[in-house]
């Protein structure tokens, strides 16, 4: 039995190059499925503002929780196995803010 998610479509889409070039705009849309509700999310840590930008609050738990999610669907692979336990540490850390 297949565990229920969330889902949700993004879409980056290019706006601007650091460098000025006129680069043609590339764009990726994507699926997401993840077991928290992410415009909650958002909304809490735009709330407590912990970077003073509810911007960069928003990119945070954006990027936090789409990373989080691929973590614990390979919570086996090698390349998390020394991330693990200080990411544990660290979120339960973020929840007690």
């Amino acid at each position: 039995m297949e565990k229920k998610t969330n889902k949700y479509d993004l879409t980056l889409r290019s706006r601007q190059y650091a460098d000025g070039q006129s680069e043609p705009a590339r764009q990726i849309e994507l699926t997401i499925d993840n077991h928290d509700e992410l415009f909650g999310i958002i909304e809490k840590l735009q709330a407590k503002d912990p970077f003073g930008d509810t911007s960069q609050a928003a990119e945070f738990a954006l990027g936090l929780k789409i990373f989080s999610e691929v973590m614990l669907k390979n919570r086996n692979h090698p390349l998390f196995e020394e991330l693990a336990p200080a990411f544990g540490s660290f979120m339960k850390r973020l929840k007690s803010m």
